[in-house]
């Protein structure tokens, strides 16, 4: 079978994921997630749910999740094995092999799947990306703009970038009839609300956080939606017709 351009692009984007993964979950723990104080069960989750998601993207990137044939199966098998062979490998690198850790990765897999059950790909990236970002924010219960502020700052840009590109591929597929101004409002209005959201939360949780964390969030926001307003065919990921297969 011959590989589109983007299905290239999405392996080629899922093999360095899937190689950060394993890498990172074989070194010593970094000093800083110590003193960030951030949970490893929501890290293990996340990390697992986007692993599940950029795998199925890999596959099916037009179609809901059919329990009827063997993709899904599939996807689950290849996912809770390598989680399984991940904790089970760790005690030769200096890390501990934790059922736990196991049995997050494994809900965050069948999450992200049953999650694609109901939702196509496209409708649910937004949401998972929105996840992935509210939990990667409030996290920590240190304050990251002290502790790694360059990391703090260009999280800040790329999260909120890539929210913006995947909220936009969503609008081309599901609302291509929305044009002008109000396309514009809309592809910036979104992103700044998840922005307004995800804040809120770390006020109302007693998380500080700096203002250029605004700032550098709003910049990545705005970059993302004039280039793809200036340059209308720029990362067009898929054809804008809806699929339920």
């Amino acid at each position: 079978m011959k590989l589109t351009q983007r299905q290239k692009i999405t392996i080629a984007l899922l093999s360095a994921y899937w190689v950060v993964l394993l890498i990172s979950t074989h070194i010593p723990i970094p000093k800083i997630v110590y003193q960030a104080n951030v949970s490893d069960k929501w890290l293990h989750f996340l990390a697992y749910l986007n692993l599940a998601f950029l795998l199925w993207f890999s596959i099916r990137p037009d179609s809901k999740v059919s329990w009827r044939n063997g993709t899904a199966w599939l996807i689950l098998l290849i996912v809770i094995v390598s989680g399984g062979l991940d904790e089970l490998t760790q005690p030769y690198f200096g890390r501990t092999c934790d059922l736990y850790d196991f049995l997050t990765d494994a809900a965050a897999v069948i999450a992200g799947v049953v999650i694609l059950t109901f939702m196509a790909f496209w409708q649910a990236l937004p949401v998972v990306l929105a996840i992935t970002i509210f939990g990667l924010t409030n996290l920590a219960k240190a304050n990251l703009s002290n502790l790694v502020p360059i990391s703090d700052d260009a999280f800040h840009i790329f999260a909120y970038a890539g929210f913006t590109l995947c909220w936009i591929q969503f609008m081309r597929v599901y609302l291509p009839r929305i044009t002008g101004i109000w396309r514009l409002l809309l592809i910036i209005d979104i992103p700044v609300c998840l922005l307004l959201v995800v804040k809120t939360a770390s006020l109302l949780s007693g998380r500080h956080f700096a203002a250029t964390d605004l700032l550098f969030a709003i910049l990545g926001i705005c970059i993302t939606a004039s280039t793809v307003v200036f340059l209308p065919s720029f990362l067009k990921f898929s054809p804008s017709t809806r699929t339920n297969k």
